[in-house]
């Protein structure tokens, strides 16, 4: 039996009744922006959110007297502020503080970047970075976003769910190619995944950059429970042939296991 989804922990319906609709609306509104619209009017905001356009207009307003964005009177932007938001979890989280000292250690020992990261709908968000002994280093940083097809982070995480939770996530991912070595036929990426269950460990080999490689393990509570991912990235020629795996999964492994007890 394959463990449950990362999803599984989460708290109980609250009663609608006690919930504020306006704070959904407007978080939903902050999450419209992207990297491919950076700049909403009051309508595209309102189509993305499923809002009609004045209550749309009259969120965006109060995101930019609240100092979360900006308007030219047609547009609006988000601002700097809105990593606030953000800073607060990394701050606040458990995980990020639990975590750092034992990949802190493990990149001292081999001179990698390690990262530990979640799934959060359709994207691995990473949550925390050892910095590596090296000028150069590679990896994500905190707060960093990717979709999940094109990590060893989201191959290790999914591997974890049962066909079911696996299916209904593919069915919803949008499978962009970014490099050519993107695993873009969900098809193809659904066999990877369960080679992944059954190795314990993944890899994604110049899915989203040439020339970088990365291998991951999920990372497992006492209760064989997998929220998060502990992953390397590395330069590719610096690990030929099968080193990668020899060579750093055991690392990966060993940090895995001494966390379990304590996620």
């Amino acid at each position: 039996m394959t463990d449950p989804t990362p999803t599984s922990s989460d708290p109980a319906p609250i009663d609608r009744k006690l919930l504020i609709e306006g704070l959904g609306k407007g978080l939903r509104v902050i999450e419209a922006f992207s990297d491919d619209r950076p700049r909403l009017t009051a309508t595209e905001a309102g189509v993305l959110t499923g809002l009609t356009r004045t209550a749309a207009r009259r969120y965006l307003l109060s995101l930019v007297h609240f100092g979360y964005a900006a308007t030219d009177g047609k547009y609006y932007w988000l601002l700097p502020r809105v990593l606030r938001l953000g800073q607060a979890y990394l701050e606040a989280a458990r995980i990020p503080r639990l975590v750092q000292p034992y990949i802190q250690r493990a990149s001292m020992q081999c001179g990698e970047t390690f990262n530990v990261g979640s799934l959060d709908g359709q994207e691995i968000v990473y949550l925390a970075r050892s910095n590596a002994p090296r000028l150069i280093s590679i990896g994500f940083h905190p707060g960093a976003r990717v979709p999940a097809h094109v990590v060893a982070q989201g191959f290790a995480i999914l591997s974890t769910l049962d066909d079911a939770a696996l299916d209904t996530w593919i069915a919803r991912h949008d499978f962009t190619n970014f490099t050519g070595a993107t695993l873009d036929d969900p098809v193809v990426f659904r066999s990877n995944v369960v080679a992944a269950r059954a190795l314990g460990y993944a890899q994604a080999d110049q899915y989203l950059s040439f020339g970088l490689s990365g291998l991951a393990v999920p990372l497992k509570d006492r209760k064989g429970r997998c929220q998060y991912a502990l992953s390397v990235t590395v330069q590719r020629q610096m690990y030929p042939d099968d080193q990668l795996v020899a060579q750093l999964l055991p690392v990966l492994r060993e940090v895995a296991e001494t966390l379990r007890p304590i996620l």
